[in-house]
């Protein structure tokens, strides 16, 4: 059955398709006869009991520089045009993203979103981790200068990251003498409202970050992204590269203990990021991405398994 398919996402122009997760979503649906219209979050509103926005059709080929082409921007009724919406645009996830996604909450029983809008709000990347802390690197949540002071005599180095940011930015290592963390606190205090995490520094970093997709609750694949030279993030985003690997008994351990929950959740596509194959640090529902990597490394068709558990999330509607 083809399906009429939405992608609130960044605009197309800028993105870079060898690598981009939306992009693959996106050709794999146009394989298999999905029609793709694509929109910018900020044009998504309500009208007079409708869920709209304006929207250009669009047919997209694996060709950087000329991978799409696009129709005249109409005003579409999400209810009644489209029968799925990927959920696409990047973090940070903030008033403008909750807004966004409790929209298209009022969708529910009309037109599949995903990931479900309402589980995204209630599942941020660095709180719902805290659902599975016992997986986690000892773990502080706070605002509170003393009680890093506190934690730092225990665990030496750490790193202190926003609570709610994403590809690796602003992520800061601090070493155990603890030089610069109250000016550094002064800075996340006066810039977040929220409060921030702080973990012990993890030198099996520096043998990588493993990004593990899981499609519906179970395992399609992961890689390992090494920080560069001279970096300890090993974000794709901030310099990192990529190779092949295998779980852990650990790593397999912790995906088979949420597989259910996403499952039940509607969290259909999600990234974990693992460090030294047994520390789980994150949990992603926003906009995960590394599908391209596993399947160039693992000849694997993530996508193909991702549309696989969306029709079929569908047809059951």
């Amino acid at each position: 059955m083809s399906l009429r398919v939405a992608v609130q996402m960044d605009s197309l122009e800028t993105i870079n398709i060898a690598g981009d997760s939306s992009f693959a979503l996106m050709l794999s649906a146009q394989e298999r006869g999905h029609s793709l219209w694509h929109y910018d979050v900020t044009t998504l509103g309500w009208n007079e009991g409708k869920v709209t926005a304006w929207a250009k059709p669009v047919t997209v080929q694996n060709v950087q520089g000329d991978h799409f082409t696009a129709g005249a921007r109409i005003r579409i009724d999400l209810g009644k045009d489209i029968d799925v919406i990927l959920m696409r645009q990047d973090p940070p996830f903030h008033l403008g993203y909750i807004s966004a996604a409790l929209l298209l909450d009022r969708l529910r029983g009309q037109t599949l979103v995903s990931n479900d809008p309402r589980e995204v709000i209630n599942a941020p990347e660095k709180m719902y981790v805290l659902d599975y802390a016992r997986f986690m690197p000892p773990t502080l949540i706070t605002r509170v200068l003393d009680d890093v002071r506190e934690f730092q005599k225990t665990h030496g180095a750490v790193v202190v990251k926003p609570l709610h940011g994403n590809g690796g930015k602003a992520i800061f290592k601090v070493d155990a003498d603890g030089t610069n963390m109250s000016a550094l606190f002064e800075v996340f205090n006066q810039t977040w409202p929220e409060p921030h995490m702080v973990q012990p520094f993890l030198p099996s970093v520096a043998e990588g970050d493993k990004r593990i997709v899981l499609v519906d609750g179970v395992v399609a694949g992961a890689i390992n992204r090494r920080p560069s030279e001279g970096e300890f993030r090993s974000n794709l985003a901030q310099g990192g590269s990529a190779e092949a690997t295998i779980l852990t008994a650990r790593e397999q351990e912790i995906c088979d203990a949420m597989g259910p929950d996403l499952k039940k959740r509607g969290l259909t596509f999600v990234g974990i990021d693992v460090i030294g194959g047994e520390w789980l640090t994150e949990i992603n529902v926003t906009s995960p991405t590394g599908i391209v990597s596993i399947d160039a490394f693992n000849g694997t068709d993530t996508a193909g398994m991702i549309w696989d558990a969306l029709e079929a999330r569908h047809a059951a509607m």
